[in-house]
């Protein structure tokens, strides 16, 4: 039976458990006769065996497979060779076994989840959804901004040369198994387990984990977290070098290495994205944010990421009591509070986060507070009085992941949540004691003073463009107000950085029904040096109302696109053949570009590393950049080509292109 293994090679053996699997043995003496014969076989996992704990099983020869055990039977007529059918229990812990087949014959093989089993605790029904979530070796994860996603490439490559190995290694080193070894072998029986320590290990704060995370705009030591486009290289970096951290990650680089683990070992995983997402460091399902009089933050700790990455497997949760919680369980590898005093997060499953039940395992509070926290602004004004500042920020927007099939993007949010305002939504706020969301609901702009944000069509990076406050009246009685309308950049973290433009207006008149659309011109010249490589601006307009002191305030994040890569494959794409890609980018700065590179990677087309081209000295303003790059597919089947551009002023420009490799 398919075991949907031969992508690892077939230079071993690698099954999946709760599935027959076959071996031939050729005998020395004697012949195999039914009835007559007998054997005795004995899979081990892990330093210390111990069939109580179920890394040792103790079996013979039965007239046909158990599928519900571990069993073996013979398939062949008597004879001089034997050949066996073999399955493994649909129970038995995952990793490295030796089987050992009467007196003395030895088999190393490694075992799988297997979520082709219905037995199996990660037993998913459909094929398409298998397809998509454990042999789908490429994929898109989205970044940005929940009104402009951008689809960014990744290859998670589980099967590439290497990473199955390194991925049982980093079972090996988590700290769960150099204390205990022999109960951590017992549990990697369990999806739950195995994710848990996942969860710990992709991230090094606690061990010898896989990435270091770096959230500043200094990566001395190490690559931009922007540098990657595939988990490959990043696996086979920690493996080879002592499984010493590599340098650097931030949230979607974890949760995508996650992802290629989690699918390497058989779990169905994919990635997500939250945007808004909530950073909640004391589990009061409150985000507070302080301002002073000129609407610049001031000693806020707790934070609003523009989006924020992790990952989500399909499994049962039989130590919840409840049907209801099998299926999506959200973790997250990136490390930021601690969670049984170590920096992991989760499983959790969707639906206990949809219907508040907050106490559920692991983790529940701190996910709910990503997608539903309620954010509070408060005024430190110069006489050391406070107030609130009415804002209209929703948390938990758009919770994105791929389409199955597809490169799609496939709207989630109904899973995690009820739509705002909706009867459901209340009972859940309820539920989970969230007062401050229902009182808030009820206080939002009504009659009187509005104020929001515009935005021009197009934001490119390298132009000049305008972006607007709109200020109406929408009361009964005239107003004057000062409005304070300011930009800075930012990272997809909420870290400000420097000013890119500023407007204060201190005598702005607005009759009964009137409104003013104040522009404020954001220049190339002044962002530029300002932009993190998230190429993010955050605007925020505030609003005095003078007769009565209320303000107003509003925020909106905008992302200056890249310009586009193109890509065209040049000849017809078959299985071991050399291709070409011919790549271009156009030049969208007003100044040369220098230094310039493009560079590939694609699972099964450039065999696990990425090919590099330089270009010319310089790329002039509104000229192409041009490449040519060979590569040989390995494997047909749909493929997709990862590019990335870098030069001195534009870095980090991601493209693809799916390609049909025929046989």
């Amino acid at each position: 039976m398919d075991h949907r293994t031969d992508l690892n090679g077939v230079d071993r053996l690698i099954v999946r458990r709760g599935q027959p699997f076959s071996i031939s043995l050729y005998l020395r003496s004697g012949g195999y006769q039914p009835g007559a014969s007998s054997l005795t076989c004995v899979a081990e996992t892990g330093p210390q065996p111990v069939e109580q704990y179920g890394t040792r099983a103790v079996f013979g020869l039965s007239p046909s497979v158990d599928t519900s055990c571990w069993s073996a039977a013979v398939i062949s007529p008597p004879g001089d060779m034997v050949a066996l059918s073999l399955c493994a229990s649909p129970e038995a812990p995952i990793g490295r076994y030796t089987l050992t087949l009467g007196p003395s014959t030895q088999i190393q093989f490694i075992l799988l989840f297997n979520p082709w089993c219905k037995d199996d605790a990660v037993h998913m029904e459909s094929e398409q959804d298998l397809a998509e979530y454990v042999l789908a070796q490429d994929g898109l994860i989205f970044r940005d901004l929940n009104n402009y996603p951008i689809a960014t490439p990744w290859t998670y490559g589980q099967f590439e040369s290497g990473i199955l190995d390194a991925c049982l290694r980093i079972l090996d080193m988590n700290p769960k198994c150099l204390r205990n070894p022999g109960k951590d072998h017992s549990g990697r029986r369990n999806p739950i387990y195995v994710c848990r320590v996942l969860s710990a290990m992709v991230n090094c704060n606690d061990d010898r984990g896989v990435l270091f995370g770096n959230w500043s705009n200094n990566f001395d030591g190490g690559v931009s977290p922007m540098f990657w486009r595939s988990s490959v290289e990043i696996l086979r970096n920690w493996d080879t070098q002592a499984c010493a951290p590599v340098k650097f990650g931030q949230c979607w680089v974890f949760a995508a290495v996650a992802c290629s683990v989690s699918r390497a070992l058989g779990i169905p995983c994919r990635v997500v994205t939250n945007y808004a997402s909530a950073h909640d460091s004391n589990a009061d399902l409150l985000i507070k944010r302080y301002i002073d009089e000129n609407g610049k933050p001031v000693g806020s700790k707790e934070m609003i990421w523009n989006y924020h990455c992790w990952v989500e497997s399909w499994m049962t949760r039989p130590d919840l009591k409840n049907p209801e919680f099998n299926g999506w369980q959200a973790y997250d590898p990136t490390p930021q509070e601690r969670s049984e005093k170590v920096f992991c997060c989760g499983p959790v499953p969707l639906r206990a986060i949809k219907q508040g039940e907050l106490t559920c395992s692991y983790d529940a509070p701190f996910v709910f507070a990503e997608v539903n926290a309620d954010v509070v602004t408060y005024m430190k004004k110069q006489d050391g009085s406070m107030s609130k500042v009415t804002t209209t920020t929703l948390v938990g927007q758009m919770i994105s992941t791929k389409s199955v099939g597809s490169d799609d993007r496939e709207d989630i949010t109904h899973l995690y949540k009820y739509p705002e305002g909706s009867a459901e939504e209340r009972e859940t706020f309820t539920k989970a004691n969230h007062q401050n969301k229902l009182l808030h609901q009820q206080q939002q702009q009504g009659d009187g003073l509005h104020l929001a944000i515009k935005v021009s069509p197009d934001m490119r990076k390298g132009c000049d463009f305008d972006v607007f406050a709109l200020v109406s009246n929408k009361g009964h009685s005239d107003k004057k107000c000062r409005l304070v309308f300011g930009s800075c950049a930012v990272s997809y973290t909420g870290v400000m950085g420097g000013n890119c433009g500023f407007k204060d207006m201190l005598n702005v008149e607005l009759p009964p029904g009137g409104e003013r659309r104040v522009p404020l011109r954001l220049n190339y010249s002044k962002y530029d040096a300002e932009l993190t490589e998230d190429n993010l601006i955050r605007l925020a307009a505030l609003l005095l109302d003078y007769s009565t002191g209320e303000a107003l305030m509003t925020l909106r994040t905008i992302v200056l696109t890249n310009p586009e890569i193109k890509v065209q494959i040049l000849g017809e794409p078959k299985e071991n053949r050399r291709l070409a890609a011919e790549i271009s980018l156009k030049n969208p700065l007003p100044e040369p570009l220098h230094n310039c590179c493009f560079s590939i990677e694609g699972a099964n087309l450039t065999g696990g590393t990425h090919r590099s081209v330089d270009l010319p000295p310089s790329v002039e303003p509104g000229q192409d950049a041009k490449a040519k790059i060979y590569f040989t597919p390995t494997r047909s089947g749909l493929r997709k080509l990862v590019v990335d551009f870098n030069s001195n002023r534009l870095c980090h420009v991601k493209g693809y292109r799916n390609v049909i490799i025929g046989k």
